[in-house]
């Protein structure tokens, strides 16, 4: 997926009808992942017993709480988006006024928190910060989370969000993806470069 501004994001996540009001207190960088990962679970039948996806309407039900998926993202730019936002709000000693919704997000584990937290998912749940979309670090990375016998799946992503540069690319692995070569760095790569942000 790929925005022109956070309009377009309000824009998406009103076209799928969800109620979350929690969303329009987050930063941009939250706000993608957020939807990312509700356009991959609104194709799921069923959250409850595997990640296996078919089509089904954008209202999910509400759903248990999952120990074995965890959720690891990463981007180039940290939270320098809502950083640079903050840093207006305390710049100015004659007009200094910091802001407490503005200073939750300025660090980038937030958007992987939010995921977290709407999903209820409650295995790992990291982002990494990388110079540029690191295939094989991110192969490394899941099969480091597989390592943990008790996580079957994990949600994988790059979000990207600062000076107009806004990407995000997401996609759930469970074991048998990694085990049958279909999570592979080639794949990734072939992915980023067809996505444009590699």
């Amino acid at each position: 997926m790929n925005f022109k501004n956070s309009a377009e994001l309000t824009e998406l996540y009103r076209s799928l009808q969800i109620y979350y009001p929690k969303f329009f207190k987050m930063d941009n960088l939250s706000k993608l992942g957020f939807l990312a990962a509700e356009h991959i679970f609104n194709a799921c039948t069923d959250l409850q017993s595997a990640p296996d996806c078919t089509p089904i309407t954008s209202r999910r039900e509400p759903v248990e709480p999952r120990e074995d998926i965890a959720v690891i993202c990463f981007n180039r730019s940290a939270s320098l988006d809502i950083d640079t936002q903050y840093q207006k709000t305390i710049q100015d000693n004659d007009n200094y006024f910091p802001s407490p919704s503005l200073f939750v997000y300025t660090l980038p584990n937030i958007a992987a928190g939010e995921i977290a937290i709407r999903n209820k998912f409650l295995g790992e749940t990291s982002f990494y910060v990388t110079e540029e979309f690191d295939a094989g670090q991110m192969v490394e990375t899941v099969e480091n989370a597989f390592s943990d016998t008790s996580i079957n799946a994990v949600l994988l992503a790059w979000i990207e969000c600062f000076e107009r540069k806004v990407e995000v690319f997401m996609c759930l692995v469970d074991r048998n993806s990694k085990k049958s070569c279909i999570f592979t760095e080639e794949n990734l790569k072939y992915l980023a470069i067809n996505i444009k942000f590699a």
